[in-house]
């Protein structure tokens, strides 16, 4: 049947099984939009501004391992699309971009609202598309959609000329893809494993590095088999969290620059890391000559370009890892490492990270343990990026796959407010808490309009402390304490925003009001805002200074060491 490229747009979508859509129109976009009542099965979120829309999608492909999909128009519509196209990149999600472009005749002549988008995008995208040619909508949005969701996932965008939604075309919807340029591995190589089981079954202090790898190829589940058949520790990087229980007594928790301390000292002596889907960060390694020199390295990953890329490995195995998991199980022995479990004990009491003093002083790391203690760790953890983030990581705890969902490899401030509200669109029947940082909340706020407008429940604690937290702790450990530029000292009433946007704002200044508040919250319907009036100069530790190794580790202050 014909059909304009507008509605050529909306059918591909269909096909795709896609039901949800961030965008904000524009001239470009116009006809498309002019489609949209057409297809009300499509529901379509306005946001307040384009990077809103690109982290929505993120945030919502996170919560279901489904493609995000974001609408923007052309120039600057499209070009704000960028921050939340490369942190998809980073992190490696699966999201697809639909924007529009000026019409075919004014392309290249700088007219209104003119960017070369496909070249703009080219280093924050898996790949791009300029479409020009009605007839040619349905093979691209079929191919953007398959490179986005394999292989190793990512961003891909579709860059559609204004009149070529409204040409008229045959709509015939491919049952396939032809793409010899792009051949993603999938079956992993049987020797390669036969060679790391030989490996690990020859370890002594064997660990496993858990990424998010693991979470995007839904392999917790063999992870946890392999972990408790060979008896290894596991631990986990920032994306990796939520891939193995925290209850589990094989769990280890986050290494690395702000990690708990006897999981970086377990990876530095360890003689054999078994990285799944990790791709060695240099937030995990720190100095590569200094990591863990004594370890045979054994790397699972999708993408072979991870395999060698930043420390030295023994054996690679690409190709999808539940799949490469699942082959090894029934190749490793049957485990037991009693020494090592011991040594692992030891470390976990020399270094007891994670201990929150007593102190009539409202603490950051009180409320999260809180908000994971009262959710039953059962609820969406969404955070931006700094200290909030990495309390996140440490004091709440995560039992199922996919329940932080965080900006890890870009490190993008202002995610906390459209990834949860994507996440809480895409998982209606979770509990979603925002942990946001004042300066990081404000980069974004506007989107509370979008989740006033649309109803979205999400509860947002903002940690306020009046500062950019992180930026302060690395001025107060290594700039002498010079804060240039980073105290807030214009922030408005969080709690007269909420009513502002129609919301519940709640502040809180007392410890003994925390509990209350969160449950207040959660008993509260629609979104509401928490306004956490928290120590202003809190830091966090463990933490490895930037380049450095575990020997530059600094803990806590014996002073902070005793325990609520």
């Amino acid at each position: 049947m014909k059909l304009t490229g507008g509605q050529i747009v909306c059918e591909s979508l269909l096909q795709e099984g896609v039901t949800d859509i961030f965008g904000l129109p524009g001239g470009a976009m116009l006809p498309l939009y002019g489609t949209l009542p057409q297809y009300p099965q499509i529901n379509h979120i306005l946001v307040r501004h384009e990077q809103g829309a690109a982290i929505a999608a993120d945030g919502y492909a996170r919560a279901t391992g489904n493609v995000g999909v974001c609408w923007a128009t052309s120039g600057p519509g499209a070009t704000n699309l960028v921050t939340g196209l490369a942190n998809a990149m980073m992190d490696s999600v699966p999201l697809v971009a639909i924007t529009g472009q000026v019409g075919r005749p004014a392309i290249g002549k700088d007219a209104f609202q003119e960017t070369d988008v496909t070249g703009v995008t080219l280093p924050v995208t898996k790949h791009n598309y300029l479409v020009m040619h009605a007839s040619e909508i349905s093979g691209a949005i079929k191919e953007a959609f398959y490179i986005a969701r394999t292989g190793r996932p990512g961003p891909v965008l579709v860059d559609i000329p204004k009149d070529v939604f409204t040409e008229v075309a045959e709509f015939v919807y491919p049952d396939s893809v032809d793409l010899p340029g792009y051949r993603p591995a999938f079956e992993p190589d049987v020797k390669n494993i036969e060679t790391a089981a030989e490996i690990l079954n020859s370890a002594k202090r064997p660990v496993i590095l858990a990424g998010h790898g693991v979470i995007l190829s839904k392999a917790s589940s063999e992870l946890r088999e392999l972990a408790e058949k060979a008896q290894i520790p596991v631990i986990t990087t920032l994306l990796g969290i939520s891939s193995f229980p925290e209850s589990h007594i094989l769990s280890m928790g986050m290494p690395g620059m702000h990690g708990v301390a006897w999981a970086s000292y377990a990876l530095h002596e360890a003689d054999v890391i078994l990285s799944l889907g990790a791709r060695f960060d240099d937030r995990v390694t720190g100095d590569l000559r200094r990591f863990a020199p004594d370890s045979k390295k054994i790397h699972f990953d999708i993408d072979a370009a991870e395999i060698g890329k930043t420390v030295s490995t023994s054996v690679g195995v690409v190709g999808d890892l539940k799949l490469g998991v699942q082959k090894l199980i029934p190749m490793v022995n049957q485990g037991n490492h009693p020494e090592w479990i011991r040594r692992i004990e030891q470390l976990r009491d020399e270094h007891p990270s994670l201990q929150i003093r007593k102190t009539s002083k409202l603490l950051p790391q009180y409320i999260l343990k809180k908000i994971s203690e009262i959710t039953e760790s059962k609820a969406i953890i969404v955070t931006g990026v700094g200290q909030h983030q990495m309390w996140a990581a440490q004091h709440c705890a995560f039992e199922e796959p996919g329940t932080l969902i965080t900006s890890g490899g870009l490190g993008t401030m202002g995610f906390e407010v459209p990834a949860a509200m994507g996440a809480k669109v895409a998982r209606p029947d979770k509990v979603v808490w925002s942990i946001a940082g004042d300066g990081g909340f404000q980069m974004t706020l506007s989107e509370l309009a979008t989740i006033a407008e649309n109803n979205i429940d999400v509860k947002f604690a903002i940690l306020n402390n009046n500062f950019l937290g992180m930026v302060r702790q690395w001025q107060e450990f290594f700039y002498e304490s010079e804060y240039t530029a980073t105290h807030y000292t214009g922030n408005p009433d969080f709690v007269k925003l909420a009513d502002a946007y129609g919301l519940v704002g709640i502040r809180v200044e007392d410890a003994a009001d925390v509990e209350g508040a969160i449950r207040q919250a959660m008993n509260t319907p629609g979104a509401v805002i928490v306004d956490f009036m928290v120590e202003q100069e809190e830091n966090v530790f463990p933490m490895i200074p930037a380049g450095e190794s575990i020997y530059e580790l600094m803990e806590e202050p014996s002073e902070i060491e005793e325990p609520v």
